[in-house]
């Protein structure tokens, strides 16, 4: 089992996410729960790409750290 950071990203018209260690592996959706479900097919989509193709299945090397800052 791999794990993979997933970046949510609120727009305009609802939500993008792309996940960082799978170049290309991204997906959208009204809400971020519609957009969690797209990027999980895409996840899966992309890892059965890269195993018909024989290509290595990338390792997650991405990590994330959330700050909280006091704006004077």
């Amino acid at each position: 089992m791999v794990k993979y950071l997933v970046v949510f990203e609120k727009t305009e018209t609802g939500y993008s996410a792309y996940v960082p260690d799978l170049p290309g592996c991204i997906a959208t959706g009204k809400t971020k729960n519609m957009t969690e479900k797209h990027i999980i097919e895409a996840i899966q989509f992309h890892i059965e790409g890269l195993i018909e193709e024989k290509i290595k299945i990338p390792i997650s090397k991405t990590e994330a750290d959330t700050f909280v800052f006091a704006l004077k």
